[in-house]
């Protein structure tokens, strides 16, 4: 029976908890003493309490992040009723800000705050030793990277196979954007780069083919960005999937010249604009150079095989809905294959609290604090944002319409203007959630009939031109069926057998669909 367990609640079971591999990997002699359990935020507080105390432990380490604060609350109230013996240890970016505040922190009888890789062990030494620090909150040290054993190893066949495997070569950010935790996590620290090389190969060994790199800039350092690069191309395989989260401004012809050399769909990288606004930007202490940024997405678009995934944040303070609708549209125009819209978080511990009173910053009490109105933006404007972004990413980014998607703004006559994409859509989301009384959860099947439905009804789009183009997009993911409401306006069936669709590059679903 284990006497430490270290759990969490993933969002999902596909994300495997890449901080608690780091804790189990730097307990030392006590690793042989200790368990890994993972729980995801469907199942109840109680099932988890009856779970873990069924194993017998003395001590419980608990990884809370702002997906799970809700459930780790609950859980840990319940083992202090049940097992007051257990001691109960919580630590995660979650509990390490504004720890006075929380009921979880007063609940447990650990806070460890900050990165817990060495601490976490020093504390269990002690407590399995039977002398119990006196202080409760334990503000860690940043622990010197060279010191760490790297947790890949602790990746089972299972989660290769099955799961999200999350790798890392730096923390730690350079810049001091307001919103983000990672902007108190200054300096940049590099982990030796030969043992993490020796590592991703023994990764690459047992079959893995995706890797999801957690670096905030991965191309800060472009000696380090290149042996990586260069690392993984030099070993290159059919399916091989690398994500990179990107600055998008830094990407000289070095660089370019790599990614260039990799084949399409192999690497996706994840570029934080945030906003197109100067004024915006200097106020939440954000550096880009806007040229360089569009010029690196044009040039990802046009000259290599990367799958662009870019970030925008509506509601940040002083940005008026006009000004963050034009950034939407430059990029739009820019023409990364995914844009996700952000609402603004109220992250714990992160500055942008300071314009809380200025801007009439209103957010959400509960994780993930998201902002429900501001100065500039109501709450009726927020929630039309809210599905705006939940409705683009159903449509858009999925894929699933990659044929009549651009439509909504376009038209099918390429000679007539555009209208403004974020408009044109925003007024698409506004009808969908009025038509199906919500803005998630509807089935692609009605999702297509809607699509149809306002396309023809209210964009006057000809139904018999944009009926093959919506069939082709519903079937693409290898359904054969054609919908009901497509048949009188499609033309005479082809006879010969349709193709399927080509997956033999193994690329993530929603990759696929954007080749």
């Amino acid at each position: 029976m284990p006497e430490i367990i270290l759990a969490t609640f993933n969002a999902k079971y596909i994300h495997a908890a890449f901080g608690l591999r780091y804790l189990m990997a730097n307990l030392g002699p006590l690793r042989e003493r200790a368990m890994l359990v993972e729980c995801v935020t469907t199942d109840s507080a109680v099932d988890v309490a009856e779970r873990l105390l069924a194993l017998g432990p003395r001590v419980v380490g608990l990884g809370v992040y702002i997906w799970n604060a809700r459930q780790s609350a609950e859980l840990v109230a319940l083992l202090k009723r049940l097992a007051p013996e257990v001691v109960v240890v919580v630590g995660g970016p979650e509990v390490s800000y504004e720890i006075d505040e929380q009921p979880i922190c007063q609940a447990a009888d650990y806070v460890i705050a900050g990165e817990a890789d060495l601490a976490f062990r020093e504390l269990c030494e002690a407590l399995l030793g039977d002398q119990r620090p006196s202080t409760r909150i334990i503000y860690a040290p940043l622990p010197p990277l060279e010191a760490l054993e790297l947790p890949y190893d602790l990746y089972t066949g299972e989660d290769l196979a099955h799961r999200v495997v999350y790798v890392e070569a730096s923390r730690g950010c350079p810049f001091r954007c307001e919103f983000c935790l990672s902007s108190l996590d200054i300096p940049v620290r590099k982990l030796p780069l030969e043992p993490f090389l020796a590592a991703m190969g023994r990764l690459l060994a047992r079959g893995l083919r995706h890797f999801k790199f957690v670096d905030r800039t991965f191309n800060l350092d472009l000696k380090v960005s290149a042996a990586i690069l260069n690392f993984f191309l030099d070993r290159y395989e059919p399916g091989l999937f690398l994500h990179f989260e990107m600055i998008p401004d830094r990407l000289p012809t070095a660089l370019r010249e790599i990614i260039a050399r990799f084949p399409p769909g192999a690497l996706q990288f994840e570029v934080g604009i945030q906003t197109f606004d100067e004024a915006t930007s200097a106020r939440i202490s954000r550096r880009q150079d806007l040229d360089k940024l569009s010029a690196n997405l044009d040039f990802l678009r046009a000259h290599t095989g990367v799958h662009v995934h870019a970030d925008l944040i509506a509601g940040l303070p002083g940005e008026p809905l006009e000004v963050f609708a034009q950034g939407f549209d430059r990029l739009v125009a820019l023409g990364p294959h995914e844009i996700q819209v952000g609402i603004l978080k109220r992250l714990r511990g992160t500055p942008i609290v300071r314009h809380t009173a200025p801007f009439g910053m209103i957010y959400d009490p509960e994780p993930p604090y998201a902002l429900l109105s501001n100065d500039l933006m109501g709450f009726s404007t927020m929630q039309r944002l809210r599905r705006f972004s939940m409705v683009w990413d159903r449509v858009v980014n999925s894929g699933n319409f990659k044929r009549t998607a651009p439509l909504i703004w376009r038209g099918l006559d390429p000679s007539t203007p555009s209208r403004s994409p974020f408009d044109a859509f925003l007024a698409w989301s506004d009808w969908l959630a009025l038509q199906a009384g919500r803005a998630h959860g509807i089935a692609l099947l009605r999702l297509a009939g809607l699509l149809f439905e306002y396309l023809t009804a209210q964009r006057d789009l000809d139904p018999a031109a944009l009926a093959p183009l919506l069939l082709a997009d519903y079937q693409q993911g290898g359904r054969s069926d054609i919908p009901a409401f497509l048949r009188d306006h499609l033309p005479e069936p082809d006879p010969r057998p349709a193709q399927r669709p080509d997956r033999a590059a193994s690329l993530p679903p929603r990759q696929q669909r954007h080749r």
